[in-house]
């Protein structure tokens, strides 16, 4: 009678055993669970999110809000003339092309012999802003290697760039005679921008 009892005893310990071992095991399964989707949710996250910012996009025609909107009204000092550049006076009247640049971004002094060549063909104005930049500097710089704006705002605290959506520079927009911006090109103008440019403003004479 004893072995019988010490008998189902001890199964009944193993079963027991055997049972509270799965249910451990289960939890811990499900707690790795709960540990793992999170981390799976956000790796999925941010592989959607590169791929959109890479699918059948070129990084130097990033969109712009203002495509297609006004000109950003703004009033700062004239780096080239003892007066005030007004936004308003100098877009609006003819297609423009204006340039952000510095003296210090190497990209502008690659691509300003581009630049000097838009400003010497009829029916466009060129425009310059001065990115953040020592205006003494500017001037020289632009001494040096040729002027080919009308006018150059000079933008010190980096305002304007904000107002026109400018990620960093160089950065080119072409405005038409009606004050919209019609166009944006991140980083230097090349061989095949500047043809590319120049279709763009043809088509916004």
């Amino acid at each position: 009678m004893d072995m019988d009892r010490c008998f189902y005893n001890i199964c009944w310990w193993n079963c027991f055993n055997n049972k509270q071992f799965k249910e451990i095991k289960k939890f811990i399964l499900m707690k790795k669970q709960i540990l793992i989707l999170p981390s799976i949710f956000f790796l999925l996250i941010l592989l959607i999110f590169f791929y959109l910012l890479t699918i059948d996009r070129n990084p130097s025609e990033l969109p712009s809000t203002l495509l297609n909107k006004n000109v950003p009204k703004f009033e700062t000092e004239s780096l080239l003339k003892n007066e005030k550049f007004i936004s308003s006076q100098e877009f609006g009247n003819e297609t423009t092309l204006v340039n952000f640049f510095a003296t210090w971004c190497k990209p502008c002094r690659d691509e300003h012999a581009y630049i000097k060549r838009f400003s010497n063909e009829e029916g466009i104005k060129v425009i310059g802003i001065n990115y953040k930049d020592n205006p003494k500097k500017a001037i020289q710089w632009l001494k040096k290697l040729g002027n080919p704006y009308s006018n150059v705002a000079v933008d010190k605290n980096g305002r304007i760039a904000i107002d026109w959506g400018a990620y960093g520079i160089p950065e080119t927009f072409i405005v038409n005679s009606k004050g919209v911006i019609k166009y944006r090109h991140v980083g230097p103008v090349t061989k095949k921008i500047y043809k590319k440019i120049n279709l763009i403003i043809s088509e916004s004479k």
